[in-house]
């Protein structure tokens, strides 16, 4: 990793999260990054959880357990107590890969013009095996708005407080599934998404998990999303193809083994 290591800032969210979250927290603790900021936001698990976050609470930048809203609630309650330069989410079902906050430090801190990332989507079964890892792909807003927008996978995708902020600051609570599908929304409003090869963070499959059971809801959500933003642009006036508002898509960045290092947009073909 070159350079100072920027501080990262995740929140796990949990509710009654008691068989993932101990696995959740051990992915991000155990990383060995120097300057990581953690806070988990617990929403009155009844089921053992709270004893486990306790458990680690001493490595933890701040931590709750009280009712809230729901998830969208629990991520602002997080990121307000935060104070990182990169930011992002981590469920309290899902994993950080090993060495993936080394990865975000790697290239956040050799590319000032990344604003956001995503990388490689990863799946992990219920017991934790990887079972999915698929290739980058590239993402542009002009994509999102006329349907290629499935799907920026969220555990895999970390930003900079900058862009937090010029997007509002905030996780939309009107959303029950979507809410990161509408937060990628606005973020494309200011800046590029990057992506990248590396592995992450990773999507755990389990019995009775939201994602699962409510599909139709999120993709309402998002095509809601999609058809709110195209109705503002119509009502404001669509800027012009010259205008900077639909930049193509970054190239890829990718691993270069000879220089032990990422190479960017502008010589990722080397």
């Amino acid at each position: 990793m070159s350079g100072n290591a920027p501080r990262i800032s995740i929140v796990t969210p949990c509710l009654n999260g008691a068989d993932y979250i101990e696995a959740a927290m051990d992915s991000v603790l155990s990383q060995g990054y120097p300057n990581l900021e953690y806070v988990v936001v617990d929403g009155g698990s009844t089921d053992g959880s709270v004893d486990i976050i306790r458990k680690h609470s001493s490595r933890l930048a701040w931590w709750v357990s009280e009712s809230d809203r729901g998830h969208s609630q629990a991520l602002n309650k997080g990121f307000a107590r935060t104070t990182g330069e990169i930011m992002g989410w981590l469920n309290h079902d899902d994993v950080l890969l090993p060495g993936a906050l080394r990865l975000l430090a790697e290239v956040f801190g050799s590319f000032p013009e990344i604003d956001w990332l995503t990388a490689q989507p990863g799946q992990v079964d219920p017991e934790g095996a990887m079972v999915g890892a698929y290739p980058p792909r590239l993402w542009s807003r002009l994509g999102f708005l006329t349907g290629d927008y499935c799907w920026i996978q969220q555990e895999s995708t970390y930003w900079r407080r900058g862009l937090w902020d010029r997007a509002g600051g905030y996780v939309s609570e009107d959303y029950a599934m979507a809410a990161d599908f509408e937060l990628w929304m606005r973020f494309f409003r200011h800046a590029r998404l990057q992506s990248t090869y590396g592995l992450v963070g990773a999507f755990r499959f389990r019995e009775g998990q939201r994602t699962r059971t409510s599909m139709e809801v999120y993709e309402r959500e998002a095509r809601a999303v999609v058809d709110k933003e195209l109705r503002a642009l119509m009502e404001t006036g669509v800027p012009p193809a010259n205008s900077g508002a639909w930049p193509p898509p970054p190239r890829l960045l990718k691993y270069n083994w000879q220089n032990l290092r990422f190479s960017g947009p502008a010589d990722d073909e080397a």
